[in-house]
């Protein structure tokens, strides 16, 4: 406990509405604390049912020095397990994701089936015990065919986020899509700034014409009627457009109320219209894939958001969804992993370009990460002081809130340990 004791003191220092200081986001201490200790104490997002389609499908999830794999087992169950041979402890899979009947050891060739049982061990003495030597677990939970993990041997209660999210997302039948396009972009800066970048659109007139074009600003921190910041809401054009999209939606039963970070819950939920007459979320408002998927029979022009704390958002359109997942590799160094799903059906050259339906975000990415980046150089100095949110930055106020509880929640754990 005694090597987080600063890691203390500064998150006591977070104050409402401003900024955490300096050396939560960009020292070698937090970055070790944010591993090793407070992410291991949520349930963090790690891809979708669409990334193991099929039995024996795998992709590894990866935090700092835990591995872990997501693998399809024969059943069609999706577990995950730590990358870590119970044999003498050598990684299993060495790919960032692939597909085998078993999971085999390379160096001794101890072998697991998919459920993670121990199937084959030479050697070894007499009385030894296969079924006490299964790869380790990792909890797991499939939210609407999207996938959380947690690190923690009691992970947290998930169960007003399981309704929440399942039952809005489930029209989209991830079960039935694929992985189109998926994009693992590094940005030099620390993961905290990246999803702070994420959590408001205040930058997005200046640093974001593509999406804004095609999203517009409200419902992204800029205020929706229900929010209690009517003050932002200065558009009546959009007010009366918005009230006339919700009556269509109501009529197809895919309209719910707003859900945004109920009590102590970290997931927020908006169905929200596109702009400018754009049908889907591409770079010239076009469908992005002619297969459409879930019950859309015709072009919808809305998309459904969904953001979870403390790593990942989510886009689903009429015709594909694009999901977002963040991990921090090093105090200024944050993997991004954005993946683009389409119908199972979809056939690229045909239905789909990846190029186009990608487009968009790639560019929104790009621009995001240039800003986080000076962002962390920013804050990286001695002129750094914590600053104020702006209004429409309230979601960062939150996500800022939540890694702090979290945070000194998991250190008193330790404390009682």
């Amino acid at each position: 406990m005694s090597r987080f004791e600063s890691i203390s003191a500064l998150l006591s220092q977070n104050r409402p509405g401003l900024t955490l200081p300096r050396d939560l986001y960009v020292s070698q201490e937090a970055f070790e604390f944010d591993t090793q200790v407070m992410l291991k104490s949520v349930w963090l997002y790690a891809g979708t049912v669409a990334h193991v389609k099929k039995p024996g499908d795998f992709f590894l999830f990866e935090v700092a020095n835990n591995s872990i794999i997501v693998v399809r087992g024969k059943d069609m169950q999706v577990r995950a397990f730590y990358n870590s041979c119970r044999h003498r402890g050598a990684r299993i899979c060495q790919n960032n994701s692939g597909h085998s009947s078993r999971l085999t050891c390379p160096y001794h060739q101890w072998t697991y089936g998919l459920d993670g049982s121990l199937i084959v061990a030479r050697g070894m003495v007499a009385g030894f015990s296969k079924a006490d030597h299964g790869l380790v677990p990792v909890a797991l939970e499939n939210i609407g065919g999207l996938l959380f993990i947690c690190m923690n041997d009691n992970p947290p209660p998930i169960d007003r986020v399981k309704k929440d999210i399942g039952e809005q997302i489930a029209v989209y039948d991830l079960e039935r899509c694929k992985v189109a396009v998926q994009d693992n972009l590094i940005e030099d800066a620390n993961w905290k700034l990246v999803m702070e970048n994420n959590r408001e659109c205040y930058h997005c007139g200046a640093g974001h014409p593509e999406l804004i074009k095609i999203l517009g600003t409200y419902g992204f921190g800029k205020g929706l009627p229900e929010d209690g910041e009517e003050d932002l809401v200065e558009d009546d054009v959009f007010d009366a457009m918005l009230h006339a999209k919700r009556d269509e939606w109501k009529s197809l039963g895919i309209y719910h109320d707003l859900i945004e970070f109920p009590g102590d819950w970290w997931h927020r939920v908006a169905r929200l219209p596109l702009a400018n007459g754009a049908l889907t979320q591409s770079v010239d408002g076009k469908l992005a894939c002619k297969k459409l998927i879930g019950p859309f029979k015709e072009p919808e022009t809305s998309s459904l958001s969904v953001w979870t704390e403390p790593n990942s958002w989510h886009h689903f359109c009429c015709d594909h969804v694009v999901t977002f997942s963040l991990t921090p590799i090093g105090p200024d160094k944050t993997l991004l992993r954005t993946s683009w799903l389409v119908h199972e059906d979809a056939v690229e050259g045909v239905d789909y370009d990846p190029e186009h339906i990608a487009g968009l975000w790639r560019a929104t990415n790009k621009q995001d990460s240039y800003f986080s980046s000076i962002n962390h150089r920013g804050i990286a100095t001695d002129g750094y002081r914590q600053g104020p949110y702006a209004v429409e930055e309230k979601l960062c106020g939150h996500f800022k809130d939540f890694y702090v509880e979290h945070g000194k929640a998991a250190l008193e754990r330790m404390r009682v340990a």
